[in-house]
Formats: C-alpha cells, structure tokens, sequence
C-alpha cells in the first residue's frame, strides 16, 4: 500500500507542534510549524482557520496536561494546587504568555477548567459578584509566579551603589531557590487575603 504524500494533520498534531517549539524557545507561525511538521502552510489551513486557532489549540493542550481537577479539596487546597500547577505551565513556556494573554478564551477545555474553579469558590461562599474578579487576580499571580520562575538566575546586578538593594542581595538565594520562596510567600499572602475576605462576608 503506498504511504501518504504527506503526514496525517489533525488540530491536536498541530497544536502539539506548536507546543513543542515554543517549548524549545523557537518561532511557532504558522510557517514554523509547518515546516516542522514537513507539510506546505496551505496544509494547515485544511484543519485551522489561522494562528488564532492554533493558539488556541495550544492553550486547551496546556490546560490538559497543567489541570487540576478539584477532587474534594478544600477551595484554598485548591487554589493553591492551581497556583502551583500554572506557575509551572507558565513558566515552561513563557514565550507563549503574551499570544495566550491577549486572546480570548473559547476552548471548551479551557472553559470547563474554569467553571470548576468558579464553583469550588461560589461554593466556598465567595459571592457571585466577585468570581471573575479572584479568578483574576489567581491568574495574575500564576502567571507572574511563572515568569519570575523563567527569569535568569540573577534578577538584579546593580553597576552602582545602591542604598540598600545591594546589601540585601548580598548572600541572597538566587535561580530556582530564590523564585521558590517568592512563590510560598506571595502565595500565602494571597490564601490569608482571601480567608479573611471570606470570613468578614466578603
């Protein structure tokens, strides 16, 4: 039987390329990712409308492999297994931050990832009125927790004195360390937040 002209495309082989050369801190065009998956650009377009949908591809992928599904937890439990899980999707791929911020979210994957955090937290006694907005500031703060943890090792190299930045680096954790602690901090500083907002009634 002879072999097919080209490989089989769906939107999920798609997406995975995109993925992986993002993953590899390489472009993710759609000529990229054509020419990674050895097809003609045109060839994409028979299962894609354009890079819009192909990030969003990417995203549902991602949610996929980072989702946490709540299983019982308490909602800070939960909170918290979300911060750390999309602190590390957005962190293995930060290039994809800026595409994935700037797009509206439609993946139905996506979406039910959502919902499940929207209800641990109206069931948590959350009001309604204010949902979207602590989904929000989660996201914020993984995706800032993400990027600092894909930032270099050294943040901060002052040329200069400084009054007190330079003495506070000195013997400071650095890399991975460093950004660990930020994370256990800045996070804690959320969950008390908004323990106490659910305690005064919100």
């Amino acid at each position: 039987m002879a072999r097919p002209s080209a490989p089989l495309l769906s939107p999920e082989i798609i997406g995975d390329a995109g993925l992986a050369l993002a993953r590899a801190g390489k472009p993710f065009g759609v000529n990229a990712i054509a020419r990674h998956l050895g097809v003609r650009p045109s060839s994409l377009y028979n299962h894609v409308d354009g890079m819009d949908e192909i990030v969003e591809l990417m995203r549902g992928r991602l949610v996929q492999s980072y989702r946490v599904h709540p299983g019982g937890g308490s909602w800070d439990e939960v909170v918290l297994a979300v911060l750390r899980s999309h602190r590390r999707m957005y962190a293995d791929h930060p290039l994809l931050v800026p595409l994935l911020v700037g797009k509206t979210i439609t993946h139905p994957g996506v979406i039910a990832a959502y919902d499940d955090l929207a209800t641990v937290l109206v069931d948590a006694g959350f009001p309604e009125s204010e949902i979207l907005t602590v989904i929000a500031v989660i996201d914020a703060f993984a995706i800032g927790f993400g990027l600092d943890l894909a930032s270099p090792d050294d943040v901060w190299q002052p040329s200069e004195e400084t009054r007190t930045l330079g003495r506070v680096l000195h013997g400071a954790a650095g890399g991975a360390e460093r950004a660990d602690r930020t994370f256990e901090l800045g996070s804690a500083i959320l969950l008390d937040s908004l323990r106490a907002r659910l305690a005064a009634g919100a």
